[in-house]
């Protein structure tokens, strides 16, 4: 078994050489070489150039100094054979009118191909054209490897993922492509199966000594000779090429899966890229992250969500495995506010945001609707929420409540809400929901500041269009401000004549004035009881 990775240069089959009719070069001796590989060409005019080539040269001279005996030119074509040319350019004239006949006899005893260049082909031309055939095969491959790739992940967003990565893989590689368990049990399988059980058998064989080993994701390759299906073109002799491929588990170093390939070809720069980029695919779709937003515990919750049980009775479902941090949520709020002009995320959520938040704040339940973020983050009952510093770096303010039992989402929420338009207010990248016993709030009793609330801002009941939430909300972001007219319009996206507006309404039904720092004060503090608020009325401070 071979486990090295093969690494391949570019290069070019002779025969696009040879087919070239601006070069017309002829081969003249040697077995037929069309299908070998050149990766460079060189020009030496020197008795022994075998010291400066490397393998896959075609080598060119003019035989200005090769021997004149016959036995001098053996040494010299079994020199720069043994040396692994891929062939031997021969340019004839002005040094010698024709290729010499020794040349050619010894090319044909040491398996040589060599080639004549007639007088109007310059050396340099050679090896423009080699190297422009090299670009564009190299061309070639990576548009093959761009359509695969983008066929991949096309398969991947599909319901049947796992199966679809598969056949697509197997469609662009060509071979039988194997998803295995970590016992070597096959999971799901696409393209031709091996007819031989032998060779089905030295797949699954491969797959599990790979798999013993345990450690980091690896590679393996081995070669399985005969016992392929005869529609493949292949008969007895023939090796199957065998690659299996280990796939991360949990903790994202033991191999877990394992995606074998049996091919009746050995794999080509292509096929291996494709495979690496499938191979990628798989381990996200297996990876314990993804199991996470689309197991059943949590489409179950959904379920039951939408058939009429409460939030407390499907929260633990959607708490993670073991339950380690307990049955509290932290909510939070996010507006994105980013420096300058860029666009904000798309009513459908920017999936390359999302998935970068979900990652950050440590939670698969995150909801983006356009600049508006809310999520939920299973917390320990105590534990104040991890702030990550890298959302306002994609341009996110954030706001947290405190950890709250299922019971308690509703003011969860509030609490975030209220933590972001503080936020927002301070310039801050994100401000924590936290309480604070020592303030005027613990001196009132909550019933009576209840009641002074709801009799306060009665009176917006009668207002008209847009109806007394939004009153109440623009107010409070007015105060949160501290009465900036032009921010409370970009934070609530109205036009400032609407908040004037608006807040003229509120100041005519409530009889006040509104420029009265007394009156601010007062309204604040009801602000803060409003029916729906939390019954210890707490603050929010970063």
């Amino acid at each position: 078994m071979d486990e090295s990775a093969t690494t391949e240069q570019p290069s070019v089959r002779l025969g696009v050489l040879l087919d070239d009719p601006g070069l017309g070069l002829s081969q003249v001796a040697g077995p037929a070489a069309a299908d070998r590989l050149v990766g460079a060409v060189g020009t030496t005019e020197i008795e022994d150039p075998t010291p400066y080539l490397v393998g896959g040269e075609l080598l060119l001279t003019a035989g200005v100094r090769l021997p004149d005996d016959a036995d001098g030119v053996d040494t010299y074509v079994r020199r720069v054979a043994s040396a692994g040319v891929a062939a031997l350019g021969f340019g004839v004239a002005p040094v010698h009118p024709e290729v010499p006949p020794e040349l050619v006899s010894a090319c044909d005893r040491h398996g040589l191909p060599l080639l004549r260049l007639p007088p109007g082909t310059p050396f340099v031309a050679v090896g423009q054209a080699t190297y422009a055939a090299i670009a564009e095969a190299r061309n070639r491959e990576l548009r093959e490897i761009s359509r695969a790739q983008s066929a991949l992940a096309s398969a991947a967003a599909r319901p049947d993922a796992l199966r679809a990565v598969l056949s697509r893989l197997a469609d662009h590689t060509g071979a039988w492509s194997v998803l295995y368990d970590a016992q070597g049990i096959e999971l799901f399988s696409a393209g031709r199966r091996p007819a031989s059980p032998a060779a089905r058998q030295a797949l699954r064989e491969l797959t599990g000594r790979t798999l013993l080993r345990g450690g980091r994701p690896t590679a393996a390759a081995a070669h399985h000779p005969g016992g392929v299906h005869p529609d493949q073109g292949s008969g007895p002799g023939h090796e199957l090429h065998l690659t299996v491929h280990t796939l991360p588990g949990a903790d994202g170093v033991t191999a877990a899966l394992a995606l074998g390939q049996a091919a009746t070809t050995a794999p080509t720069v292509v096929h291996r890229q494709v495979t690496s980029t499938a191979t990628v695919l798989l381990a996200l779709l297996t990876s314990p992250r993804h199991a996470l937003s689309t197991d059943t515990h949590s489409v179950g919750a959904l379920v039951r969500l939408m058939l009429g049980a409460t939030p407390a009775e499907v929260a633990p479902a959607l708490v993670p495995a073991g339950g380690a941090r307990g049955r509290h949520w932290t909510v939070v709020h996010g507006r994105h506010l980013p420096a300058g002009s860029a666009a904000a995320p798309q009513n459908d959520g920017d999936p390359a945001q999302l998935a970068a938040l979900a990652t950050l704040l440590g939670t698969p339940y995150v909801h983006m609707d356009g600049p508006h973020l809310k999520a939920l983050v299973p917390s320990a009952p105590d534990a104040r929420p991890s702030v990550p510093d890298q959302a306002a770096d994609l341009g996110w303010v954030l706001g947290f409540s405190a950890p709250a039992s299922a019971h308690d989402l509703p003011h969860a929420d509030t609490q975030a809400e209220r933590a972001l338009q503080r936020a927002i207010a301070a310039g801050a990248p994100a401000v924590v929901h936290t309480p604070d016993a020592l303030t005027v709030h613990a001196l009132v009793s909550p019933a009576d500041a209840r009641e002074l609330a709801r009799t306060r801002f009665a009176p917006l009941d009668r207002a008209g269009a847009p109806g007394a939430p939004v009153l109440v909300d623009t107010l409070r972001t007015w105060l949160t401000l501290h009465g900036s007219w032009d921010r409370t319009a970009a934070t609530l996206q109205v036009h400032r004549n609407t908040v004037r507006h608006r807040l003229a309404r509120v100041a005519d039904l409530l009889d006040v004035d509104l420029q009265d720092p007394g009156v601010r004060m007062e309204l604040w503090f009801a602000l803060q009881w409003l029916p729906g608020e939390p019954a210890d009325a707490q603050h929010t401070r970063s």
